[in-house]
């Protein structure tokens, strides 16, 4: 049997992933975790065989989450299961460690193949996942839009600060000084040409990075 732990904040959504994983016949989900910290401590506690994670979570995100996971474990494959479609979130969580990346439209079947096809060590993409990833390969590191040029912490932070959050939150959250949060706040402003929070927020709500 192929042991899941799943990751989403949503009790109804866990409710059905656990359905669709355990009629599969050969896999159970062995924990679920409501947050990303929660996540980071199951996998400790029962070494699953997959950690299927979604991108939008309180606390640590997914993508935290996956860097974690990566570091602490870095033979866990991680399937990304979100509602988000963007290329800038498959860039970002292939970027991080995940070995695959489906959205929560996907059919049953797709979640059944992908986390046995992950299991097995290979990457699973859906066409439009992929698709994603070509036109980043294919445009390498010219052209870049402000927000592809932003690095993984300074994504991170633009999200948090675009959700309200506080410097000294943020710097509690990621373990860092307060200082150099402010200091990620600076860059930020300078290389998406912004003023202040509110306009980091509406930049942060217009790519889709969090939700109005």
């Amino acid at each position: 049997m192929i042991k899941v732990l799943l990751a989403d904040d949503h009790s109804i959504v866990r409710a059905g992933l656990r359905r669709i994983v355990e009629e599969s016949g050969d896999m159970e989900v062995i924990a679920e975790a409501a947050d990303g910290r929660q996540a980071l401590t199951l996998v400790e506690q029962t070494a699953p065989d997959v950690a299927v994670v979604d991108i939008s979570m309180p606390g640590l995100d997914g993508l935290e989450v996956i860097s974690r996971l990566q570091e602490q474990n870095p033979q866990l494959p991680i399937l990304v299961l979100t509602m988000h479609e963007e290329g800038q979130y498959v860039v970002r969580a292939i970027q991080a460690g995940a070995m695959g990346y489906i959205t929560k439209q996907a059919a049953p079947e797709q979640l059944v193949k992908a986390i046995r096809k992950v299991h097995a060590g290979n990457r699973y993409l859906t066409d439009e996942a992929a698709e994603a990833l070509a036109l980043r390969i294919a445009k390498g590191s010219n052209g870049q839009s402000p927000l592809e040029s932003l690095s993984m912490r300074e994504l991170q932070v633009l999200r948090r600060l675009a959700m309200g959050h506080t410097n000294r939150e943020i710097a509690r959250a990621y373990h860092i000084s307060i200082k150099t949060v402010d200091t990620y706040r600076a860059r930020l402003l300078k290389k998406l040409d912004l003023r202040n929070n509110a306009d980091l927020s509406r930049f942060a709500i217009q790519n889709h990075l969090i939700e109005p």
